[in-house]
């Protein structure tokens, strides 16, 4: 059973419970709050409950959906609905929304990502359409509103009435940008590169970071799909594989392919970007990558860390730490942004930047 009103509910990608479970744990601790969380093997999601409303308040507080790595999404739970029947299911939902005293700018009724629930896909979009109605006749929505509800379909008899704070949440339903292969592009790797400018990078720094005419390195670049990312963007790519990289990005006139190993590879200037999805322990690409950032060799950097099997919320932090120690004995300083993205299978997918 849910804890009404004292637990937060994250979306994660199916066989990741553990680790999300141990990234809320961690901030958790050190808050003192003293909670604890359920979750299920390949559920696609964690609840994470707390002594008391006041110590749930504590956490998202100081805890926001962008300084996680393996959520997808961060919700508040006001409480769960056993037994919905199945020629009624609104008329059991709309009690518990009205009786969380809340009014909302807009509602979803989505389900996690695991087998079961994806079965409920056509149950969500109809109920949906009659929550909204059903909403606005009550004036339970308000444009002005900073929240949003969530009504998360465990199966077709259970649901969780939550909410996100809009201006930290994920802005896709079930934290999955639902993005299209773009026939021109060489791999379907190009998809995580996009997933991680649209969900690392707000809308504002991508204008501003991404400007046609920069300057960037692809290490690993070969065939290119990441690189399509970037010359989409009219950006100067340099290509370091010895691979072969597709024909058509090298006509564009915007790449330069080096056959050279990416991990010896170092600019004779330096760059604004630096991208890298090179398969390696990653440890050892944490280190390139600290290299790169403590050398001012570029000034943003986006790069995969394929995990372990085991340990592995343990070997991102170890990562991390290494990269932000070598920075640091080099004077400098770095935002660190991660997240496990939708694209992304045993990995998780970093942003990070001189500050």
């Amino acid at each position: 059973m849910s804890a009404s009103g004292r637990s937060v509910l994250a979306y994660c990608r199916p066989g990741f419970e553990s680790e999300c479970a141990q990234e809320l744990a961690a901030r958790d601790a050190a808050l003192a709050s003293g909670g604890f969380a359920r979750s299920t093997r390949d559920s696609g999601f964690v609840e994470f409950v707390f002594p008391d409303p006041a110590a749930r308040q504590r956490f998202t507080a100081s805890v926001t959906l962008p300084e996680l790595t393996f959520a997808r999404q961060l919700l508040c739970v006001h409480a769960r609905i056993d037994g919905l029947p199945r020629e009624d299911r609104l008329g059991v939902l709309m009690p518990a929304i009205r009786a969380t005293g809340r009014r909302h700018r807009d509602a979803w009724i989505e389900s996690p990502d695991n087998d079961a629930a994806r079965e409920l896909a056509g149950l969500c979009r109809s109920l949906n359409n009659a929550l909204i109605a059903a909403m606005k006749r009550e004036s339970l929505l308000d444009a002005h509103s900073p929240s949003r509800l969530h009504v998360c379909l465990i199966d077709a008899q259970t649901a969780l009435i939550a909410e996100a704070d809009i201006a930290t949440a994920s802005s896709w339903p079930g934290g999955i940008p639902r993005l299209r292969f773009p026939s021109a592009a060489p791999s379907r790797s190009t998809l995580k590169l996009e997933e991680a400018l649209l969900t690392l990078l707000a809308a504002d720094e991508r204008e501003r970071w991404l400007k046609p005419g920069m300057s960037a390195v692809d290490l690993g670049a070969a065939p290119g799909g990441w690189t399509w990312q970037l010359v989409r963007r009219s950006i100067s790519v340099i290509a370091v594989d010895n691979g072969p990289m597709d024909q058509g990005l090298l006509d564009s006139g915007l790449v330069t392919h080096l056959r050279a190993d990416g991990f010896r590879y170092q600019p004779q200037n330096p760059v604004d970007w630096m991208v890298c999805d090179m398969v390696e322990q990653p440890r050892k690409v944490a280190a390139r990558m600290a290299e790169w950032l403590a050398g001012g060799w570029c000034r943003f950097a986006i790069f995969n860390l394929k995990l372990p099997m085991k340990k592995r919320y343990d070997e991102v932090c170890l990562c991390r730490a290494l990269v932000q120690e070598t920075v640091a004995a080099a004077g400098k300083r770095i935002e660190w942004r991660a997240r496990q993205l939708y694209h992304d299978r045993e990995e998780i997918t970093v942003f990070a930047r001189i500050l």
